[in-house]
């Protein structure tokens, strides 16, 4: 079950999408860490059985009042049961703070294929967890972009309802610098005309520390070269 999904989910008040990446921390326990452009998804999984038992709570990283809950509230926790269908992993349960609401949920595998490898981890490393991207164009370009991304051992993985970020990153006393690779799983219809449609490939270098990162990065889109600035907040650790 480890790696990068997008992940589609249903209730009866209506329909979602984001990404989350799947993977075994140092205990070997199962985790998952994910979002989408205004929620955070943090929990675990246990697939030492046939069936798969999930529990994953939500929490709100960007204050759009357009991007409602699902359940009409900010703070769930998820308990889920499901099992793996060819390469997909298909979920119901529900949430005690809305009893009587069912839930389900599809895990598509979102491929890292081609993806440049791990960077080199320096002294005093940026911390390994999910982090909150806040993307704000430069250069007079109107817009800018939300998020999550996945920090780990030199690896990115990420995205939003949209888009999925997958990449590399190297680091060492406070700086750090990497590649990514934008790629629209979800047809965005407009809502993100800039990366809307294209594999975008970016670079990007910056400073960290405790608490998040900051950079500054170059997107290529098509032949135009467009500049922005990144914020990420550390919202839990790996």
């Amino acid at each position: 079950m480890q790696g990068l999904y997008k992940v589609e989910f249903h209730t009866v008040h209506g329909s979602g999408c984001g990404v989350i990446y799947a993977l075994r921390n140092a205990r070997h326990e199962g985790r998952l860490l994910g979002g989408n452009s205004a929620f955070a998804f943090v929990g675990g999984f246990d697939d030492a059985g046939d069936e798969i038992a999930v529990e994953v709570s939500t929490q709100r990283h960007h204050d759009d009042p357009n991007n409602r809950p699902l359940f009409g509230t900010d703070r769930i926790t998820l308990t889920l049961k499901g099992r793996q269908q060819g390469d997909q992993f298909h979920f119901q349960g529900a949430a005690a703070e809305v009893p009587g609401v069912a839930f389900r949920s599809t895990m598509i595998p979102i491929s890292d294929q081609g993806s440049s490898p791990a960077g080199g981890i320096g002294k005093d490393a940026i911390r390994n967890g999910l982090y909150s991207i806040h993307i704000r164009m430069l250069d007079g370009i109107d817009g800018g972009n939300t998020g999550v991304m996945v920090l780990h051992d030199g690896r990115i993985h990420g995205g939003d309802a949209f888009f999925d970020y997958i990449g590399s990153y190297s680091c060492g006393s406070g700086r750090w610098k990497g590649e990514i690779v934008n790629h629209e799983h979800t047809p965005s219809q407009g809502v993100r005309p800039v990366f809307g449609g294209h594999e975008v490939g970016i670079g990007f270098s910056g400073s960290y520390g405790d608490a998040g990162a900051s950079a500054e990065a170059t997107a290529l889109v098509g032949k135009r070269s467009i500049r922005f600035s990144a914020v990420l907040k550390l919202l839990a650790e790996a």
